[in-house]
Protein backbone atom coordinates (compact mmCIF):
# COMPACT_ATOMS: atom_id res chain seq x y z
CA UNK A 1 0.00 0.00 0.00
CA UNK A 2 1.28 3.69 0.25
CA UNK A 3 1.96 3.34 4.14
CA UNK A 4 4.98 5.82 5.20
CA UNK A 5 5.51 3.88 7.73
CA UNK A 6 8.96 1.77 7.30
CA UNK A 7 7.87 -1.90 7.64
CA UNK A 8 10.67 -4.95 8.65
CA UNK A 9 10.49 -7.01 5.70
CA UNK A 10 9.42 -10.51 6.65
CA UNK A 11 9.71 -13.06 3.39
CA UNK A 12 7.24 -16.57 3.84
CA UNK A 13 7.44 -19.19 1.03
CA UNK A 14 3.69 -21.01 0.25
CA UNK A 15 3.84 -23.94 -1.98
CA UNK A 16 0.72 -24.12 -3.70
CA UNK A 17 0.27 -27.60 -3.06
CA UNK A 18 -0.08 -26.95 0.55
CA UNK A 19 -3.06 -24.16 -0.47
CA UNK A 20 -6.37 -25.44 -0.13
CA UNK A 21 -8.88 -21.69 -0.13
CA UNK A 22 -8.34 -18.29 -0.82
CA UNK A 23 -10.98 -15.57 0.43
CA UNK A 24 -11.36 -11.94 -0.29
CA UNK A 25 -10.64 -10.56 2.91
CA UNK A 26 -13.18 -7.58 4.32
CA UNK A 27 -14.34 -5.54 7.67
CA UNK A 28 -18.14 -5.93 8.24
CA UNK A 29 -20.23 -4.64 10.45
CA UNK A 30 -22.28 -6.61 13.14
CA UNK A 31 -25.46 -8.80 11.50
CA UNK A 32 -23.71 -7.15 8.09
CA UNK A 33 -23.46 -10.63 5.39
CA UNK A 34 -22.17 -8.98 2.06
CA UNK A 35 -20.11 -5.95 1.17
CA UNK A 36 -17.80 -4.31 3.99
CA UNK A 37 -14.53 -2.65 3.92
CA UNK A 38 -11.62 -4.25 1.44
CA UNK A 39 -8.64 -5.36 3.37
CA UNK A 40 -6.96 -7.87 1.60
CA UNK A 41 -6.76 -11.26 0.56
CA UNK A 42 -6.25 -14.55 2.85
CA UNK A 43 -4.92 -17.67 1.74
CA UNK A 44 -5.41 -21.05 3.68
CA UNK A 45 -3.08 -23.52 3.53
CA UNK A 46 -2.78 -27.13 5.26
CA UNK A 47 0.49 -27.30 7.67
CA UNK A 48 2.27 -30.61 8.38
CA UNK A 49 2.83 -30.40 12.08
CA UNK A 50 4.89 -33.43 12.10
CA UNK A 51 4.23 -36.99 13.92
CA UNK A 52 1.72 -37.48 10.59
CA UNK A 53 -0.40 -34.50 12.06
CA UNK A 54 -1.91 -32.07 9.99
CA UNK A 55 -3.61 -28.54 10.72
CA UNK A 56 -4.88 -25.41 8.89
CA UNK A 57 -3.39 -21.85 8.82
CA UNK A 58 -4.23 -19.15 6.90
CA UNK A 59 -2.24 -15.91 5.92
CA UNK A 60 -3.41 -12.49 5.96
CA UNK A 61 -1.90 -10.67 2.46
CA UNK A 62 -3.04 -7.21 3.35
CA UNK A 63 -3.64 -4.38 0.11
CA UNK A 64 -7.22 -2.04 -0.13
CA UNK A 65 -7.46 -2.01 -3.95
CA UNK A 66 -10.05 -4.11 -5.24
CA UNK A 67 -8.77 -4.45 -8.48
CA UNK A 68 -5.38 -5.54 -7.31
CA UNK A 69 -7.12 -7.96 -4.76
CA UNK A 70 -9.50 -9.16 -7.60
CA UNK A 71 -6.80 -9.91 -9.67
CA UNK A 72 -5.14 -11.87 -7.33
CA UNK A 73 -7.97 -13.77 -5.92
CA UNK A 74 -8.85 -15.17 -9.48
CA UNK A 75 -5.56 -16.29 -10.32
CA UNK A 76 -4.96 -18.04 -6.72
CA UNK A 77 -8.52 -19.81 -7.92
CA UNK A 78 -6.94 -20.51 -11.14
CA UNK A 79 -4.32 -22.36 -10.23
CA UNK A 80 -6.38 -24.22 -7.08
CA UNK A 81 -8.91 -25.42 -9.56
CA UNK A 82 -6.34 -26.85 -11.32
CA UNK A 83 -5.51 -29.77 -8.86
CA UNK A 84 -7.20 -32.35 -10.30
CA UNK A 85 -7.70 -34.95 -7.87
CA UNK A 86 -9.11 -32.14 -5.22
CA UNK A 87 -12.74 -33.33 -4.67
CA UNK A 88 -15.78 -30.17 -5.38
CA UNK A 89 -18.47 -32.29 -4.07
CA UNK A 90 -19.03 -35.30 -1.81
CA UNK A 91 -21.66 -37.91 -0.41
CA UNK A 92 -21.21 -37.81 3.29
CA UNK A 93 -22.20 -40.40 5.48
CA UNK A 94 -22.46 -39.82 9.17
CA UNK A 95 -23.48 -42.53 11.93
CA UNK A 96 -24.66 -40.63 14.93
CA UNK A 97 -24.16 -44.19 17.12
CA UNK A 98 -20.50 -44.63 16.58
CA UNK A 99 -18.35 -45.08 19.46
CA UNK A 100 -19.45 -42.03 22.45
CA UNK A 101 -21.70 -40.86 19.41
CA UNK A 102 -19.74 -38.34 18.95
CA UNK A 103 -19.47 -38.55 15.05
CA UNK A 104 -22.05 -35.58 14.55
CA UNK A 105 -20.23 -33.40 17.00
CA UNK A 106 -17.27 -34.25 15.05
CA UNK A 107 -18.76 -33.75 11.51
CA UNK A 108 -20.18 -30.14 12.07
CA UNK A 109 -17.18 -28.66 14.61
CA UNK A 110 -14.30 -30.06 12.80
CA UNK A 111 -14.87 -31.04 9.13
CA UNK A 112 -17.95 -29.12 7.51
CA UNK A 113 -16.24 -25.84 8.43
CA UNK A 114 -13.15 -27.12 6.36
CA UNK A 115 -15.34 -28.37 3.49
CA UNK A 116 -16.67 -25.13 3.48
CA UNK A 117 -13.82 -23.29 3.43
CA UNK A 118 -12.79 -25.13 0.44
CA UNK A 119 -16.02 -24.69 -1.35
CA UNK A 120 -16.89 -28.14 -1.74
CA UNK A 121 -20.26 -29.01 -2.02
CA UNK A 122 -21.96 -31.66 0.57
CA UNK A 123 -24.98 -34.21 0.61
CA UNK A 124 -24.49 -35.21 4.33
CA UNK A 125 -26.71 -38.84 4.78
CA UNK A 126 -27.31 -39.45 8.44
CA UNK A 127 -27.15 -43.40 8.85
CA UNK A 128 -30.35 -44.37 11.17
CA UNK A 129 -29.76 -48.14 11.04
CA UNK A 130 -27.34 -50.63 10.22
CA UNK A 131 -27.50 -51.13 6.34
CA UNK A 132 -28.88 -47.59 5.85
CA UNK A 133 -25.47 -46.91 4.08
CA UNK A 134 -25.49 -49.24 1.78
CA UNK A 135 -29.10 -49.05 0.47
CA UNK A 136 -28.28 -45.30 -0.05
CA UNK A 137 -25.16 -46.21 -2.26
CA UNK A 138 -27.05 -48.50 -4.52
CA UNK A 139 -29.91 -46.20 -5.38
CA UNK A 140 -28.09 -42.50 -5.16
CA UNK A 141 -26.63 -40.83 -8.18
CA UNK A 142 -22.77 -41.33 -7.66
CA UNK A 143 -21.79 -39.50 -11.06
CA UNK A 144 -22.83 -36.46 -9.17
CA UNK A 145 -19.84 -36.86 -6.58
CA UNK A 146 -15.78 -36.68 -6.55
CA UNK A 147 -15.59 -38.72 -3.33
CA UNK A 148 -17.93 -40.46 -0.76
CA UNK A 149 -16.73 -39.75 3.20
CA UNK A 150 -17.92 -41.80 6.27
CA UNK A 151 -17.77 -40.07 9.72
CA UNK A 152 -17.73 -43.20 11.82
CA UNK A 153 -15.98 -46.21 13.62
CA UNK A 154 -14.34 -49.08 11.57
CA UNK A 155 -17.88 -51.14 11.21
CA UNK A 156 -19.69 -47.98 9.44
CA UNK A 157 -16.38 -47.66 7.01
CA UNK A 158 -16.66 -51.30 6.13
CA UNK A 159 -20.12 -50.94 5.52
CA UNK A 160 -19.46 -47.99 2.98
CA UNK A 161 -16.69 -49.27 1.46
CA UNK A 162 -18.46 -52.79 0.92
CA UNK A 163 -21.39 -50.17 -0.85
CA UNK A 164 -19.28 -48.74 -3.21
CA UNK A 165 -17.35 -51.40 -4.60
CA UNK A 166 -20.97 -53.69 -5.01
CA UNK A 167 -22.51 -50.50 -6.48
CA UNK A 168 -19.28 -50.73 -9.24
CA UNK A 169 -20.45 -54.50 -10.26
CA UNK A 170 -23.92 -53.30 -10.37
CA UNK A 171 -23.50 -50.48 -13.05
CA UNK A 172 -20.96 -52.60 -14.71
CA UNK A 173 -23.38 -55.34 -15.05
CA UNK A 174 -21.83 -57.77 -13.22
CA UNK A 175 -23.13 -60.84 -10.94
CA UNK A 176 -23.07 -59.79 -7.47
CA UNK A 177 -24.03 -63.21 -6.23
CA UNK A 178 -19.93 -64.48 -7.13
CA UNK A 179 -17.76 -61.92 -7.99
CA UNK A 180 -14.15 -63.68 -8.91
CA UNK A 181 -13.22 -59.96 -10.82
CA UNK A 182 -14.57 -56.89 -8.88
CA UNK A 183 -14.63 -53.97 -11.19
CA UNK A 184 -12.55 -50.88 -9.18
CA UNK A 185 -14.84 -48.73 -7.06
CA UNK A 186 -15.85 -45.68 -8.88
CA UNK A 187 -14.72 -42.72 -6.32
CA UNK A 188 -12.72 -42.52 -3.63
CA UNK A 189 -13.52 -43.39 -0.09
CA UNK A 190 -12.55 -41.11 2.79
CA UNK A 191 -12.57 -41.80 6.39
CA UNK A 192 -13.15 -39.52 9.36
CA UNK A 193 -12.26 -41.37 12.52
CA UNK A 194 -15.29 -41.43 15.22
CA UNK A 195 -14.90 -44.97 16.55
CA UNK A 196 -12.66 -47.04 19.14
CA UNK A 197 -10.37 -48.68 17.12
CA UNK A 198 -10.46 -46.64 13.88
CA UNK A 199 -7.85 -49.28 12.00
CA UNK A 200 -8.19 -47.87 8.77
CA UNK A 201 -7.52 -44.60 9.60
CA UNK A 202 -4.81 -45.00 11.58
CA UNK A 203 -3.96 -46.90 8.75
CA UNK A 204 -4.12 -44.40 6.35
CA UNK A 205 -3.14 -41.63 8.48
CA UNK A 206 -0.74 -42.71 11.48
CA UNK A 207 -3.14 -40.85 13.59
CA UNK A 208 -6.46 -40.74 15.32
CA UNK A 209 -7.44 -37.44 13.92
CA UNK A 210 -10.59 -35.63 12.26
CA UNK A 211 -8.86 -32.32 11.19
CA UNK A 212 -5.88 -34.36 9.53
CA UNK A 213 -8.20 -36.75 8.10
CA UNK A 214 -10.33 -33.67 6.11
CA UNK A 215 -7.44 -32.13 4.93
CA UNK A 216 -6.44 -34.92 3.02
CA UNK A 217 -9.79 -35.51 1.66
CA UNK A 218 -9.88 -31.75 0.76
CA UNK A 219 -6.21 -31.83 -0.88
CA UNK A 220 -6.76 -35.03 -2.75
CA UNK A 221 -3.99 -37.16 -1.59
CA UNK A 222 -5.10 -40.65 -3.05
CA UNK A 223 -3.86 -43.89 -1.79
CA UNK A 224 -4.95 -47.15 -4.37
CA UNK A 225 -5.97 -50.11 -1.79
CA UNK A 226 -5.97 -53.89 -2.28
CA UNK A 227 -9.44 -55.09 -1.01
CA UNK A 228 -10.41 -58.46 -0.31
CA UNK A 229 -13.52 -60.63 -1.18
CA UNK A 230 -14.69 -63.12 1.41
CA UNK A 231 -17.19 -65.84 -0.12
CA UNK A 232 -18.62 -68.91 0.46
CA UNK A 233 -19.24 -71.45 -2.25
CA UNK A 234 -22.58 -70.04 -3.41
CA UNK A 235 -22.24 -66.47 -2.72
CA UNK A 236 -20.37 -62.85 -2.06
CA UNK A 237 -20.38 -61.54 1.80
CA UNK A 238 -18.44 -58.70 1.98
CA UNK A 239 -15.73 -56.44 0.42
CA UNK A 240 -12.78 -55.82 3.07
CA UNK A 241 -9.91 -55.31 4.27
CA UNK A 242 -8.96 -57.66 6.98
CA UNK A 243 -10.89 -60.43 8.97
CA UNK A 244 -10.04 -62.43 12.26
CA UNK A 245 -12.02 -65.71 12.72
CA UNK A 246 -11.81 -67.43 16.08
CA UNK A 247 -10.55 -65.02 18.92
CA UNK A 248 -10.93 -61.95 17.31
CA UNK A 249 -14.31 -63.09 16.09
CA UNK A 250 -15.67 -64.27 18.91
CA UNK A 251 -14.78 -61.69 20.79
CA UNK A 252 -16.95 -59.36 18.82
CA UNK A 253 -19.86 -61.46 18.92
CA UNK A 254 -19.42 -61.12 22.84
CA UNK A 255 -19.54 -57.65 22.78
CA UNK A 256 -22.17 -57.26 19.76
CA UNK A 257 -24.88 -59.00 22.79
CA UNK A 258 -24.15 -56.57 25.04
CA UNK A 259 -24.84 -53.45 23.13
CA UNK A 260 -26.70 -52.19 25.98
CA UNK A 261 -23.55 -51.44 27.49
CA UNK A 262 -20.82 -48.27 26.68
CA UNK A 263 -18.95 -48.77 24.03
CA UNK A 264 -15.03 -49.15 25.92
CA UNK A 265 -16.61 -51.51 28.66
CA UNK A 266 -18.22 -54.21 26.54
CA UNK A 267 -15.66 -54.63 24.77
CA UNK A 268 -13.15 -54.65 27.94
CA UNK A 269 -15.95 -56.87 29.22
CA UNK A 270 -16.29 -58.91 26.03
CA UNK A 271 -12.46 -59.35 25.69
CA UNK A 272 -12.22 -60.44 29.29
CA UNK A 273 -14.73 -63.03 29.16
CA UNK A 274 -13.57 -63.89 25.75
CA UNK A 275 -10.07 -64.64 27.32
CA UNK A 276 -11.47 -66.40 30.42
CA UNK A 277 -13.62 -68.82 28.18
CA UNK A 278 -10.67 -69.22 25.72
CA UNK A 279 -10.68 -72.35 23.47
CA UNK A 280 -9.71 -73.30 20.15
CA UNK A 281 -11.37 -73.69 16.76
CA UNK A 282 -10.76 -76.54 15.13
CA UNK A 283 -10.68 -76.03 11.06
CA UNK A 284 -8.95 -76.59 7.82
CA UNK A 285 -7.03 -74.09 6.01
CA UNK A 286 -5.90 -74.04 3.17
CA UNK A 287 -3.78 -71.20 1.36
CA UNK A 288 -2.26 -70.20 -1.83
CA UNK A 289 1.46 -68.55 -0.84
CA UNK A 290 2.25 -65.10 -2.83
CA UNK A 291 3.86 -65.98 -5.88
CA UNK A 292 6.97 -63.65 -5.40
CA UNK A 293 8.61 -62.57 -9.42
CA UNK A 294 12.22 -62.67 -10.24
CA UNK A 295 13.84 -59.37 -9.26
CA UNK A 296 14.02 -58.15 -13.24
CA UNK A 297 10.72 -58.89 -13.71
CA UNK A 298 8.52 -55.80 -14.39
CA UNK A 299 5.34 -54.87 -12.05
CA UNK A 300 2.94 -55.81 -14.47
CA UNK A 301 4.23 -59.80 -14.53
CA UNK A 302 3.81 -59.46 -10.72
CA UNK A 303 0.18 -58.47 -10.83
CA UNK A 304 -0.47 -61.03 -13.65
CA UNK A 305 1.30 -63.80 -11.21
CA UNK A 306 -1.82 -62.79 -8.68
CA UNK A 307 -3.93 -64.85 -10.78
CA UNK A 308 -2.37 -67.65 -12.45
CA UNK A 309 -1.59 -69.66 -9.35
CA UNK A 310 -2.69 -73.46 -10.34
CA UNK A 311 -4.49 -75.57 -7.83
CA UNK A 312 -1.59 -78.31 -7.04
CA UNK A 313 0.26 -75.40 -5.39
CA UNK A 314 -2.23 -74.30 -2.46
CA UNK A 315 -1.10 -75.28 0.64
CA UNK A 316 -3.10 -77.05 3.97
CA UNK A 317 -2.69 -76.97 7.40
CA UNK A 318 -4.99 -78.39 9.80
CA UNK A 319 -5.78 -78.34 13.44
CA UNK A 320 -6.76 -76.38 16.74
CA UNK A 321 -6.38 -72.97 16.14
CA UNK A 322 -6.92 -69.72 18.37
CA UNK A 323 -7.11 -66.92 15.95
CA UNK A 324 -6.75 -67.12 12.50
CA UNK A 325 -6.16 -63.36 10.93
CA UNK A 326 -6.54 -62.67 7.22
CA UNK A 327 -4.84 -58.84 6.61
CA UNK A 328 -4.68 -57.36 3.29
CA UNK A 329 -3.80 -53.69 4.99
CA UNK A 330 -1.24 -53.48 8.10
CA UNK A 331 -4.11 -52.57 10.57
CA UNK A 332 -2.48 -49.78 12.70
CA UNK A 333 -4.43 -48.56 15.65
CA UNK A 334 -3.45 -47.46 18.92
CA UNK A 335 -3.58 -50.89 20.89
CA UNK A 336 -1.09 -51.95 18.20
CA UNK A 337 1.19 -49.19 16.48
CA UNK A 338 3.23 -51.32 14.54
CA UNK A 339 0.24 -52.75 13.12
CA UNK A 340 -1.70 -56.33 13.66
CA UNK A 341 0.23 -57.30 10.65
CA UNK A 342 2.94 -55.10 10.06
CA UNK A 343 4.64 -57.31 7.12
CA UNK A 344 2.02 -56.45 4.31
CA UNK A 345 1.47 -53.00 2.65
CA UNK A 346 -1.50 -51.29 1.63
CA UNK A 347 -1.11 -51.97 -2.28
CA UNK A 348 1.34 -55.22 -2.26
CA UNK A 349 -1.23 -57.22 -3.86
CA UNK A 350 -0.97 -59.81 -1.44
CA UNK A 351 -2.58 -61.20 2.19
CA UNK A 352 -0.85 -61.81 5.91
CA UNK A 353 -2.33 -65.05 7.10
CA UNK A 354 -1.18 -65.17 10.74
CA UNK A 355 -1.97 -68.24 12.60
CA UNK A 356 -1.93 -69.08 15.96
CA UNK A 357 -2.30 -72.50 17.30
CA UNK A 358 -3.78 -73.93 20.35
CA UNK A 359 -1.53 -73.19 23.23
CA UNK A 360 -2.19 -71.88 27.05
CA UNK A 361 -3.75 -68.86 28.28
CA UNK A 362 -0.42 -67.90 29.64
CA UNK A 363 1.29 -67.83 26.57
CA UNK A 364 -1.13 -66.38 24.23
CA UNK A 365 -1.53 -63.54 26.20
CA UNK A 366 2.07 -62.88 26.09
CA UNK A 367 1.32 -62.74 22.53
CA UNK A 368 -1.33 -60.53 22.59
CA UNK A 369 0.44 -57.71 24.87
CA UNK A 370 3.72 -58.02 21.94
CA UNK A 371 1.14 -56.16 19.74
CA UNK A 372 1.28 -52.99 22.27
CA UNK A 373 5.29 -52.53 22.24
CA UNK A 374 8.30 -53.25 19.86
CA UNK A 375 9.04 -56.84 20.28
CA UNK A 376 7.84 -59.57 17.42
CA UNK A 377 4.64 -60.42 18.34
CA UNK A 378 4.97 -63.49 16.18
CA UNK A 379 8.15 -65.13 17.45
CA UNK A 380 6.45 -67.81 18.89
CA UNK A 381 6.45 -71.21 18.45
CA UNK A 382 2.41 -71.34 18.10
CA UNK A 383 2.54 -68.35 15.88
CA UNK A 384 3.13 -68.81 12.03
CA UNK A 385 2.83 -66.33 9.31
CA UNK A 386 2.58 -66.44 5.85
CA UNK A 387 2.36 -64.12 2.80
CA UNK A 388 -0.94 -65.41 0.62
CA UNK A 389 -2.99 -64.63 -2.67
CA UNK A 390 -6.02 -66.73 -1.29
CA UNK A 391 -7.14 -68.68 1.95
CA UNK A 392 -9.96 -71.27 2.39
CA UNK A 393 -11.36 -71.31 6.04
CA UNK A 394 -12.95 -75.03 6.88
CA UNK A 395 -14.49 -74.97 10.20
CA UNK A 396 -15.05 -78.57 11.73
CA UNK A 397 -18.26 -78.98 13.57
CA UNK A 398 -17.66 -79.15 17.56
CA UNK A 399 -19.15 -83.01 18.50
CA UNK A 400 -19.97 -84.55 21.92
CA UNK A 401 -19.41 -82.56 25.16
CA UNK A 402 -17.13 -79.78 23.88
CA UNK A 403 -20.75 -78.79 21.29
CA UNK A 404 -22.88 -78.88 24.12
CA UNK A 405 -20.50 -76.56 26.38
CA UNK A 406 -19.83 -74.11 23.16
CA UNK A 407 -23.67 -74.11 22.75
CA UNK A 408 -24.11 -72.80 26.40
CA UNK A 409 -21.32 -69.69 25.45
CA UNK A 410 -22.63 -69.33 22.23
CA UNK A 411 -25.95 -69.74 21.29
CA UNK A 412 -24.84 -69.29 17.03
CA UNK A 413 -22.98 -72.61 17.56
CA UNK A 414 -26.29 -74.17 17.80
CA UNK A 415 -27.46 -72.82 14.98
CA UNK A 416 -23.88 -74.17 13.19
CA UNK A 417 -22.92 -70.64 12.81
CA UNK A 418 -19.16 -69.41 13.09
CA UNK A 419 -18.57 -65.74 13.92
CA UNK A 420 -16.40 -63.46 11.51
CA UNK A 421 -15.09 -61.01 12.86
CA UNK A 422 -14.83 -58.46 9.40
CA UNK A 423 -13.18 -54.63 9.66
CA UNK A 424 -15.22 -54.80 12.93
CA UNK A 425 -18.34 -56.12 11.64
CA UNK A 426 -19.67 -59.34 12.90
CA UNK A 427 -20.86 -62.06 10.32
CA UNK A 428 -22.07 -65.77 10.85
CA UNK A 429 -21.53 -68.20 8.62
CA UNK A 430 -22.11 -71.98 8.32
CA UNK A 431 -19.26 -73.09 5.28
CA UNK A 432 -16.20 -72.51 4.03
CA UNK A 433 -15.39 -68.54 3.40
CA UNK A 434 -12.90 -68.15 0.96
CA UNK A 435 -10.59 -64.80 0.92
CA UNK A 436 -9.41 -63.70 -2.07
CA UNK A 437 -6.88 -60.38 -2.53
CA UNK A 438 -7.74 -57.78 -5.72
CA UNK A 439 -5.03 -55.35 -5.78
CA UNK A 440 -5.83 -51.64 -5.56
CA UNK A 441 -9.26 -52.02 -6.16
CA UNK A 442 -10.42 -49.03 -3.75
CA UNK A 443 -8.93 -45.81 -3.83
CA UNK A 444 -8.45 -44.15 -0.14
CA UNK A 445 -7.80 -40.31 0.66
CA UNK A 446 -5.15 -40.31 2.60
CA UNK A 447 -0.69 -41.27 1.99
CA UNK A 448 0.40 -44.57 2.86
CA UNK A 449 1.85 -43.44 6.41
CA UNK A 450 5.05 -45.70 5.15
CA UNK A 451 5.38 -43.03 2.61
CA UNK A 452 4.66 -39.82 4.35
CA UNK A 453 7.73 -37.66 4.32
CA UNK A 454 8.68 -38.33 0.69
CA UNK A 455 5.28 -37.93 -0.92
CA UNK A 456 6.27 -33.65 -0.51
CA UNK A 457 6.50 -33.41 -4.23
CA UNK A 458 8.04 -29.85 -5.41
CA UNK A 459 5.67 -27.54 -6.86
CA UNK A 460 5.40 -23.87 -8.10
CA UNK A 461 5.13 -20.97 -5.73
CA UNK A 462 3.96 -17.75 -4.24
Amino acid sequence: GDSSVALQAQEEIIEMKDVFSVKLKRRRFAGQKKGGTLLGITIFKCLNKGENKLTDCSVHLNNLSEDHCQSWFRNLKEILNGFQNRPKSLKVFVNPNSHKREAAHIYHEKVAPLFKLADIKTDVTVTEYEGHALSVLKECELQAFDGVVCVGGDGSVSEVAHGLLLRAQIDAGKDTDYVSKPVRAPVPLGVIPAGTTNILAHTLYGIKHAVTATLHIVMGHMQAVDVCTFSTPSKLLHFGFSAMFGFGARTLALAEKHRWMPSSQRKDFAFIKTLADLKPEECELSFLPLQIPQEDGHEKDRITLLYLGSKDQWQKIQGHFLNVSIMAIPCLCSMAPRGLAPNTRLNNGSMALIVVQNTSRTEFIKHLKRYTGVENQFNFPFVETYTVQEVKVQPRRRSGADAKEDTCLNAASAEGNYPWNIDGDLMKETSEVHVRVHPQLIDLYGVNTDDLESSQATCNCI
